[in-house]
């Protein structure tokens, strides 16, 4: 059953699921899509060509679907999709898409942001992430799956951050980080592996070790560039998808530069 408080605001045009719960306060505009059982607790704004997906929960003073950061910005048609499951916590703010970028900011599923998370417009985050307390995520970045960020992650627009990265509290990213690499620093540098996340994947110690080594490789090895040394790591562990996954990361054509890992640091991963 639908419950809408009687001090909120759902404006004509806006599409309600089943089981959706509205709390005191909250603004749904026009162009605003509430898949089922999605709640909005009190206080929340959601403006914008804005869905939520199913059963998302949305805390006090979340702000949804605002146009994007830009200077004389006036694209009306941008564009916010919120996957299922997530929760967003207090003071979120999430941008629609920009007319110099893709026209969508697409957030996955299952992802929890906590307190004052900021996501830019033309984002695209994977499912499964986690954004500590006033982390901010520039426009045009891209976020794997199952990355976590500690508290005051500040991502420069149009960095790169792979799939099972994990980030901590007040680094600066201002280059691409590889997927399941932890980085850290005012400035970022890579310090080795996720190696608690790729244990809780359920990675066999086999494949870590091949990662491990790999890693070792492409970034102190003594032969031939990183990309050429990307590309051997990648013919010597052809059946650690993880490895491909790194490599293919670090081959791609990307804005910004590649974050590396400082000598004596990540050397023994």
């Amino acid at each position: 059953m639908t419950k809408i408080h009687p001090t909120a605001l759902v404006e004509d045009g806006a599409i309600v699921g089943a089981g959706v719960e509205i709390g005191p306060f909250c603004h749904v505009g026009p162009r605003v899509t509430l898949d089922d059982g999605v709640r909005l607790l009190s206080h929340v704004t959601i403006a914008g060509i804005t869905r939520i997906g199913a059963r998302t929960v949305v805390h006090p003073h979340a702000a949804l679907g605002g146009e994007g950061q830009v200077r004389g910005n006036d694209f009306t048609e941008g564009r916010l999709e919120i996957g299922e499951d997530c929760v967003l916590r207090e003071m979120v703010s999430m941008n629609v898409g920009s007319r110099k970028g893709t026209g969508l900011t697409q957030v996955g599923a299952r992802g929890y942001y906590m307190v004052g998370a900021h996501v830019g417009h033309d984002c695209r985050i994977g499912d499964d992430v986690t954004i500590a307390n006033n982390a901010a995520i520039g426009g045009h970045a891209e976020i794997g799956s199952r990355v976590i960020f500690g508290g005051l992650v500040a991502v420069q627009q149009f960095c790169r951050v792979g799939p099972g990265a994990m980030v901590g509290g007040m680094t600066g990213v201002n280059r691409d980080i590889i997927p399941y690499a932890m980085a850290f620093g005012d400035h970022v540098e890579l310090a080795g592996l996720n190696l608690i996340g790729l244990k809780r994947r359920g990675l066999s110690r086999e494949a870590i070790n091949g990662m491990r080594a790999a890693f070792r490789g492409i970034f102190f090895g003594k032969d031939g560039n990183i990309a050429s040394r990307a590309r051997a790591a990648k013919a010597q562990w052809p059946d650690i998808a993880e490895v491909g996954e790194i490599v293919d990361f670090i081959l791609a054509d990307a804005q910004q530069p590649l974050c590396l890992a400082r000598r004596g640091r990540g050397e023994m991963e």
